[in-house]
Order: C-alpha cells, then structure tokens, then sequence
C-alpha cells in the first residue's frame, strides 16, 4: 500500500507546490498525495494550482477549506470578492465550470489509514465517527442540485455551539465553520472567530480546539490546516500544517507513516492585514 503525505495549504502557491511535489516524487515516487484545504486564494497563481492537483486524479485528494468555499460562493454571484482575493484567474479561466465542478465535489473530512484530516479543527463534542458523519451530510448538500442554497447560508459565526437537533442552514453552517474556520473555543465548546493569533496568544476564558480536555477525537490523530500563527505542531495525537506558505514561510507536507516533513520555503505573496 502506498504512503501517504498531507500538504498544508496552498493558497495558489504553485511555484512552491511544484517543488514541493518534487521533493515528495524524490523520497516516495508512489507515495498518495491529500491537501489539507485552501488550495486556492491570496497566492499569484490559483489557477494553475487547482488545475496542477485536478490534473493529478486519482494520486491525489483534498478536504475543503473556507477559501475554497468561498471561491464557490463567488463564482456563483452569492458572495462578494474581499479586496484580498486573488480568484480572478479562475473565475475567467476557459475550463472554470470543469475546475469548480471538481472542486465542489471535495470532502470536507477524510479518514486517511486512522488519520482523521479536516481544514481547520473538529469541534469538541464529535467523535471520529461524527465528524466525518456530519461532513458528509454537507459535502451532499454541496454535491447536489441545490448547491447555491448551503453556500448562500455558510456564511455567520452563529451557532456557534453544537446542538444535535440543529437544523437546515443553522446545522450546515454550524459543520461548516468547525470545519474549515474554528481556532478556538470556550470551556463549553462554543467557538470564537475573532481571535487569530496562535495558542498562546488566547485570554483565560478560550482554548485552542484540540487543547479542550473534554475533546473527543483524543484517540485518533487530527491532521489540519488553517493556522498559520499556530505553524507546524507535530503531537502524539495531533499534527499542523499551515506553515504560512503565502505570508512568505513554507509549504510543508507530513508522510503519515513515519512523520517525515519536507518544506519548501516561500516568498511573502501577502502581508498580515
């Protein structure tokens, strides 16, 4: 069976994502690529990003972030560009339908031989099994033919506590920002998108999501995203990739099996706002 490495997220940093994948063919050629999300945006080429990991089939594989969403969101005239985008190559492209079509078909969760990969956290109260439950009742709410309903309404911080019996778009979007935006949480699990920097920066009364004692995904190991200030954190139980590859650190990539990391280092193509 072949190895498996995870890559942090992207953000249309093709050039460093080439030499990235080249140093992987070096020391693995047949290891099984996964991207932890955000693929695309704020990096000089989305485009040739998406069409680099599309064009890879069945070699490689991706969970959804929240740029990725709202690239969606946008193409479909359902959410404004922010002044920070960088999607227009995309959204002008000749094959546009094709790229968003295979990219609106991506998981937002996939359990990778134990490993459970998401974007950006999993909220306190799921389980393994929940997560990857609750991710695939959105991903068919976003493969289906009502698509333009659940990324109209993923946008909003509340609810920002879990509730079994939450419903329609409060639910989804619920999923959704655990999913691909949640850094921290309070005592009872309710989550915070205010505060950005890394875990040590947090008031008394926030957490970073995996710190929660009462987490139930501690038996298995997360892989995510996201959080660039937080960088790479390679735990017993838990492993972060967002190495800030777009803000001029590094793209990184873990091999699961041994935890062997490579890096490539990057030029900054944004500023902190």
């Amino acid at each position: 069976m072949a190895n498996s490495f995870v890559i942090g997220d992207v953000q249309g940093c093709f050039d460093q994502l080439l030499e990235l994948i080249e140093r992987i063919n070096q020391v693995d050629p047949t290891a099984q690529l996964y991207f932890a999300g955000d693929l695309v945006n704020r990096g000089p080429k989305s485009l040739d990003t998406l069409r680099l990991i599309r064009d890879l089939g069945a070699k490689a594989n991706a969970v959804l972030g929240n740029h990725d969403l709202h690239l969606l969101a946008v193409a479909q005239q359902l959410r404004p560009k922010h002044h920070s985008d960088t999607l227009d190559d995309i959204l002008n492209a000749p094959d546009r339908d094709e790229l968003l079509e295979w990219l609106r078909h991506r998981s937002l969760a996939l359990d990778i031989k134990g490993h459970l990969l998401v974007h950006a956290g999993v909220y306190p109260n799921w389980t393994k099994a929940m997560t990857l439950s609750l991710a695939h009742e959105v991903e068919q709410q976003l493969q289906g033919e009502n698509f333009r309903e659940i990324l109209s309404a993923m946008y909003g911080n509340s609810p920002a506590e879990w509730r079994d019996d939450w419903q329609a778009n409060d639910r989804y979007r619920c999923i959704i920002n655990g999913l691909t935006r949640m850094r921290f949480c309070n005592a009872n699990g309710a989550m915070d998108f205010e505060l950005k920097e890394g875990s040590g920066k947090a008031p008394d009364h926030l957490h970073a999501w995996f710190d929660l004692p009462t987490r139930q995904t501690q038996n298995c190991t997360v892989v995510f995203g996201h959080w660039s200030t937080l960088g790479l954190v390679m735990r017993d139980k838990l492993i972060s990739l967002d190495t800030g590859c777009v803000w001029g650190g590094k793209l990184s990539a873990v091999r699961l099996e041994d935890r062997l990391i490579l890096q490539v280092d990057s030029p900054q193509h944004q500023c902190p706002f």
